[in-house]
């Protein structure tokens, strides 16, 4: 796997291939000539770099899962990634004091953690990074997530409001 992502996308398993290809095409549509789409060695998860903003393609992927829905046919979910570190406890919680100061300082927060092919564990994770976030919590009903995404030897990180997450499986129900 790269460090260089700003989406992870997930897809069945099985379906990696698919869905790369997919992705890719649908990157180009949006506009990107040169996307980067990898196959992890995580069953159904891909990542890819994109030089278009990542939260602009989960709103235009959004709509397009709307009117056209067959386009991601094989994609799960889209999850943009502002800032891609080491796992590495330090840099994880550096990169998070980073980006979290777009939180508004009358807004909460809650951290979300999702770890594949790691030893490190959510509650040393959160407690090394929850420090460098000087906000309010809310673990039920947060403005915003501070989402670490830890995929083996690289962590995605990423500050953002709960719609910016897109679950293309929840559009189709």
């Amino acid at each position: 796997m790269v460090k260089r992502f700003n989406l992870i996308v997930t897809t069945a398993r099985g379906m990696e291939n698919l869905a790369a290809i997919e992705l890719e095409d649908l990157l180009r549509f949006l506009g990107d000539n040169e996307p980067q789409v990898s196959v992890t060695s995580i069953s159904g998860l891909l990542t890819a770099w994109t030089s278009l903003n990542p939260f602009e393609v989960i709103e235009r992927v959004r709509a397009i899962a709307e009117e056209e829905p067959w386009r991601v046919g094989s994609l799960m979910r889209m999850i943009p990634i502002e800032e891609v570190v080491d796992s590495n406890l330090e840099m994880i919680a550096e990169a998070v004091g980073r980006v979290a100061s777009k939180i508004p300082a009358d807004q909460s927060f809650r951290i979300t953690i999702e770890k594949r092919h790691t030893s490190l564990s959510s509650s040393e994770i959160i407690e090394a990074t929850a420090k460098n976030v000087d906000r309010r919590v809310d673990l039920k009903n947060p403005d915003w997530i501070v989402l670490i995404e830890v995929v083996g030897a690289y962590t995605g990180i990423s500050v953002l409001k709960p719609d910016q997450i897109l679950s293309l499986a929840k559009l189709r129900r």
